[in-house]
């Protein structure tokens, strides 16, 4: 009992003291004319009250959580099977490992003008913004599950005359389930953060979108408002994921003590086969 209690009340204590410093910093260094008056807590608080109560938010939240799904699915479609043949294949991982770690290292708002050119304006950019974001924590996640995989395992299956396909169930995906679920869960949070500039591109819909609105129209109270409600939505996800993610390890594995299985080439055996699935 007295855990729950105290699971609650230090979060709860932390957000106490956050809301008094707002509070503060409003009501003791803010001139009561000032535009930055419109930023304190209680006008935020009754601006997202009103917000939700006319509806104005929620196909806002809507769209948003619709892009951050579409992107995520499209981020796992590639980045599972690249993972996969990454971890997997020597020879393919020394080949792509370069031009993978050069894009990986870009940001993913850096092809902001790119998306637009390529797609034009309304949500397809932000999918490739989300997705290409998104795609890496997945990727290389796999890729380190599957070069951690126990070979014998794999052999044994080989000695059965199991197909690549039937191994692939069988072995591989219960091996690296664990590290597949760990990288959509930090997928989930790089595609949060890209979410809300990605939607200052051009849509008309979007948390992003609506904090861009509110800025052009001085709505200040409604602009807190939407900072708030992406927090807050952004937590719940988190929190979400970590519950449904959680990875439970099982299967044919080994957990890696060190780091080489991030690195599917540099961490290969000299000697192993070209093809570990």
């Amino acid at each position: 009992m007295l855990g729950i209690v105290a699971a609650v009340a230090y979060p709860a204590a932390g957000v106490a003291v956050l809301l008094a410093a707002w509070w503060a910093w409003i009501e003791f260094f803010v001139e009561p004319g000032s535009f930055l008056a419109a930023f304190a807590p209680d006008k935020g608080a009754r601006a997202l009250s009103d917000l939700l109560a006319d509806g104005t938010l929620n196909r806002h939240i809507v769209s948003s959580l619709k892009r951050i799904l579409v992107g995520l699915v499209i981020a796992a479609a590639i980045g599972i099977p690249f993972g996969l043949a990454l971890g997997g294949i020597q020879t393919f991982a020394r080949a792509v490992s370069p031009v993978a770690s050069f894009v990986r290292m870009v940001s993913p708002l850096s092809w902001t003008p790119l998306a637009i050119i390529w797609f034009g304006v309304g949500d397809q950019p932000v999918y490739f913004l989300i997705a290409i974001g998104a795609v890496w924590p997945i990727a290389l996640s796999t890729a380190a599950g599957v070069a951690a995989l126990d070979q014998q395992w794999l052999m044994l299956g080989r000695s059965l005359r199991a197909t690549r396909l039937e191994l692939l169930r069988t072995i591989v995906w219960p091996g690296i389930r664990a590290d597949v679920l760990t990288g959509l869960r930090l997928a989930l949070t790089t595609a949060w953060i890209i979410l809300v500039p990605a939607e200052m591109l051009g849509v008309d819909s979007g948390l992003g979108y609506f904090i861009l609105d509110s800025r052009d129209r001085f709505a200040y109270s409604d602009l807190v408002a939407a900072i708030v409600v992406i927090g807050a939505l952004g937590f719940v996800l988190d929190r979400a994921a970590h519950y449904l993610l959680t990875p439970r390890r099982r299967g044919a594995r080994r957990i890696p003590t060190d780091t080489a299985a991030l690195d599917p080439v540099g961490g290969a055996a000299q000697g192993t086969p070209d093809y570990r699935i």
